[in-house]
């Protein structure tokens, strides 16, 4: 699959007279067509919904996006839910999915009437104790050990995960719920990451069909739906194939018709909580070549660092590269491509062959939608770029200012930086760059 990005060259020179790199960009336009092929893979169930995982991309102008598309969202934390809250999101447009998780969360979850997916059996015992209302709709996480396979391929390893409950927890679980009044559960489970393959979904759901069924029996409880929870991923890499989603959509409905069907549990929903999936392909990290450097390597070096995006630092992980305005010239150079910070890791691509790069040019690391800006932070004191949103129409709207130092010290209450807080939010302030509040219409 080749790989093309989303903005051109003369976008970019355009964008960095009001922005300066680097800042992720994000295409309204890619992510509501995404949104709605999903929804269509599984029209098949009328109460189909997806979650969208906050964690991902918790920016309230996206979640705003996929709002309007009928989306919800899947938060883990307390303040992932006081950003659902601030979108519009309530009730059964949100679920709440946790593990060790504070007694806060739990009641702002159930304030908000949130789904909340208990981790553990010994949480419903400490959500009693702190004195959470017990909702109509409640669920459960499942974890069925062992090593999760395709084709003989291990994907992951489910035994050596936190996440979840045994199958007679499972159960233990379900029935204590059901002496608290609860009358409709869910079943979730999140066995894989980022699986590139057709087999992940329909085999995790016939998993988790074939426990509903179970579970329904043993318990006498109504299974309202089961949640295929995320791990559908994408093509980092020019050479794999991206997931068919309408194929995995049919694939699945061929499990639901052949266990839940004859069960009489023809009216249990599909939900998905999908993050890299709806929004890695659809954004970029956009930075500028400052320097280069020739010793046992040629090295590049960006305005850009892992503090922007971690995941080749932490993982290894694979980000395609294009230099703009080069993207037909032959890619026979060699570079380590890096950030500044003081980390031998803090690269971007080693051995990687591009097209000459001098310094000046523009870069686009492809796939930073999910689990890029939200992974980053301020190791060496470098600071969180800005967000800007590439929308429909081809305006660009900045949905996050980049960070100031004085945002950095923003936490410290030491003489001499306080007075240097008030300045910087005057400064702000006057030059209208605060465009980040969490107020609907702003």
């Amino acid at each position: 699959m080749e790989k093309k990005p989303f903005v051109t060259l003369e976008q970019v020179k355009e964008m960095t007279a009001s922005y300066p790199t680097p800042f992720h960009l994000y295409d309204e336009k890619g992510i509501r067509e995404n949104a709605r092929k999903l929804k269509a893979a599984f029209a098949w169930n009328p109460n189909f919904h997806e979650y969208f995982a906050v964690k991902a991309t918790p920016n309230p102008y996206i979640m705003d996006i996929l709002k309007s598309e009928g989306i919800g969202a899947d938060c883990s934390s307390y303040t992932e839910l006081l950003m659902s809250d601030a979108v519009g999101l309530k009730g059964h447009d949100i679920m709440f999915s946790s593990n060790v998780t504070p007694a806060e969360d739990f009641k702002k979850a159930a304030e908000l009437g949130a789904i909340i997916n208990f981790d553990d059996v010994s949480l419903i015992d400490f959500y009693e104790e702190i004195g959470a209302p017990f909702l109509e709709t409640m669920c459960c996480r499942y974890n069925p050990g062992g090593n999760f396979t395709l084709h003989n391929e291990i994907m992951d390893t489910p035994k050596d995960a936190k996440y979840g409950m045994t199958k007679e927890q499972m159960k233990e679980a379900f029935t204590k719920l059901k002496a608290h009044g609860v009358k409709h559960f869910g079943i979730h489970a999140f066995l894989a990451s980022n699986t590139v393959a057709l087999g992940y979904y329909p085999k995790l759901a016939r998993i988790l069909f074939e426990l509903a069924v179970e579970l329904s029996k043993e318990v006498g409880v109504h299974i309202a739906f089961v949640n295929l929870s995320g791990g559908v991923g994408i093509a980092y890499r020019p050479d794999q194939e991206p997931n068919d989603i309408m194929a995995i959509g049919a694939a699945v409905k061929e499990a639901y018709d052949e266990v839940l069907v004859p069960a009489g549990m023809d009216d249990v929903a599909i939900f998905t909580e999908l993050g890299r999936f709806m929004l890695a392909p659809y954004g970029c990290l956009v930075a500028k070549v400052l320097h280069e450097k020739h010793i046992w390597k040629d090295y590049v070096g960006l305005d850009a660092c892992a503090a922007n995006l971690m995941r080749p630092a932490m993982y290894g992980a694979y980000h395609h590269i294009t230099v703009l305005g080069k993207e037909n010239e032959p890619c026979d150079h060699m570079y380590d491509v890096t950030g500044g910070l003081c980390e031998n890791n803090d690269k971007f691509a080693i051995d990687r062959m591009l097209p000459k790069i001098d310094i000046g040019d523009y870069v686009v690391i492809h796939d930073t939608g999910a689990h890029g800006f939200s992974m980053g932070y301020n190791y060496n004191g470098k600071l969180r770029s800005a967000e800007l949103l590439l929308k429909e129409d081809g305006t660009v709207k900045q949905i996050r200012r980049a960070e100031t130092p004085q945002d950095y010290f923003a936490t410290l209450d030491y003489p001499g930086l306080k007075d240097e807080k008030v300045k910087t939010k005057n400064k702000i302030a006057s030059a209208g760059l605060l465009v980040c509040s969490l107020s609907r219409g702003q």
